[in-house]
């Protein structure tokens, strides 16, 4: 399993709900805010995976989010 698995797999488990990089890197315990920023970019460009700005179910916080659905 990867962390691009990890990632992917916490977005879809959260539809449809949107998650920030913070919330996401907090939760898989990933070394740096920017680990989970390039995984959700690359997540981005696949069916069904959207980023965009909207609200963070987790922090609450509006600012750039994924969620998938």
């Amino acid at each position: 399993m990867t962390v691009l698995d990890d990632v992917a797999r916490l977005i879809i488990h959260h539809e449809p709900n949107a998650l920030c990089d913070d919330c996401i890197a907090e939760v898989l315990h990933l070394s740096v805010r920017q680990h989970a920023n390039h995984k959700t970019r690359e997540l981005a460009s696949r069916p069904k995976f959207h980023r965009d700005i909207g609200r963070c179910f987790r922090c609450g916080k509006r600012k750039k989010v994924i969620r998938y659905g």
